[in-house]
C-alpha cells in the first residue's frame, strides 16, 4: 500500500487552517509588531501609503505634516489607537523637536524615523540652469534636504541612548541619475543620499541603521498631470520591467523591509525601487524591447 507524504505546502495549509480555527481569523502581518514609527509628510501619497502599510504590519504611528485636515482624516481612518497626528513643518527645528517629544509622550518610545516630507515645484521643471531662481532652489533644499537633516538630528538624540532603531529617508531615482527632474530637486535628493551614507557611518556604533528608498516615477494623478502623461503613454517611461508601474504601495513595502528586523544588517543602503530602469541605457541595449 502506497503511503502519502505531506508536502511542505500541504503542511502550511493545515497549519493556517488550525490557526484560523483557533483564533477565528487569518493571522495578520506582524513584521513591525511592537514598533513605533514617526512619518513626516505622512498625510498623502507615498507617506500615506507607508502609514497604512506600517499599520497593517503591526506598527503604531505618529504622522507629522503641515496638512492638518488630511493627516487627521488619515488617522481617523487608521484608528486612534494605532495612529495620531502632530503638526510639523520640517524646515522648522522647533517643530521637528516637538514631533519627537509628542511621539515619546504618546507612545513611550520611537523605533523608526521616516523622513519623507518633500516638494517638487512644477514651475522649475523647464528652467535651465541660467534661469533658475535661487529662492526657489533654496526652498526645495530646505524642505527636501534640511528637513531630512533635522529629522535625523533630533531622532538620533532620542534613539542613541537605546542603542537601537532605524532611520529611513525618502530619496529618489534622481539620487543616482541625472536629467530626470529639476536642478533643485535632483540636488536635494543627491544630498539625501549623502546624508544617509554619512549618518549610517556615524550612528552605526550605536546600533542604529540609516537607509534610504529611491523610487522611480509613481503614476499618481498628480504626477501624470505634472508630466503630461496619460494612461496610454505612461508605460513608455518604464523601459525595463514590463507588466506594471511603480506604485506607492511598492515604495511602502520597501520601507517596511528597511524598518523591520529582516534588514537588521542593512545600513547605508540606497534601495532603488525602479523596476530596473537605472541599470541600463534605453538608447543603447543589445536586447530587443519586445517579447
Amino acid at each position: 500500500m502506497a503511503r502519502y507524504s505531506a508536502s511542505a505546502e500541504d503542511k502550511d495549509t493545515v497549519f493556517c487552517f488550525l490557526v484560523f480555527q483557533e483564533i477565528g481569523e487569518l493571522p495578520k502581518k506582524t513584521r513591525l509588531k511592537n514598533k513605533v514609527a514617526l512619518i513626516t509628510g505622512g498625510a498623502r501619497r507615498i507617506g500615506a501609503d507607508t502609514a497604512r502599510t506600517f499599520i497593517n504590519h503591526g506598527a503604531k504611528l505618529v504622522i507629522a505634516d503641515i496638512q492638518d485636515d488630511l493627516a487627521q482624516s488619515l488617522c481617523n481612518e487608521l484608528g486612534p489607537q494605532s495612529a495620531s497626528f502632530t503638526h510639523c513643518d520640517v524646515t522648522n527645528e522647533a517643530h521637528v523637536k516637538d514631533a519627537m517629544d509628542s511621539t515619546l509622550a504618546q507612545r513611550g518610545k520611537l523605533d523608526i524615523m521616516v523622513n519623507n516630507a518633500g516638494i517638487l515645484r512644477q514651475s522649475s521643471m523647464s528652467i535651465n540652469i541660467t534661469e533658475v531662481d535661487p529662492t526657489e532652489f533654496e526652498e526645495t533644499l530646505r524642505v527636501n534636504l534640511i528637513g531630512h537633516f533635522l529629522g535625523t538630528k533630533h531622532v538620533a538624540k532620542v534613539i542613541i541612548p537605546s542603542r537601537s532603531g532605524c532611520i529611513i529617508n525618502t530619496a529618489s531615482l534622481t539620487s543616482v541619475m541625472g536629467g530626470l527632474a529639476s536642478h533643485a530637486y535632483t540636488s536635494s535628493k543627491y544630498g539625501v543620499l549623502g546624508l544617509t551614507k554619512n549618518t549610517a557611518v556615524e550612528l552605526g556604533k550605536y546600533g542604529i541603521r540609516v537607509n534610504c528608498v529611491s523610487p522611480y516615477l509613481v503614476p499618481t494623478p498628480l504626477v501624470k498631470k505634472f508630466f503630461g502623461l496619460d494612461d496610454e503613454n505612461i508605460s513608455k517611461v518604464y523601459s525595463t520591467l514590463k507588466g506594471g508601474y511603480c506604485m506607492p504601495e511598492d515604495v511602502a513595502e520597501a520601507m517596511v523591509f528597511l524598518g523591520s528586523d529582516e534588514s537588521k544588517f542593512v545600513s547605508g543602503h540606497n534601495l532603488v525601487v525602479d523596476g530596473g530602469f537605472s541599470v541600463t541605457n534605453a538608447g543603447f541595449c543589445i536586447f530587443e524591447d519586445t517579447e
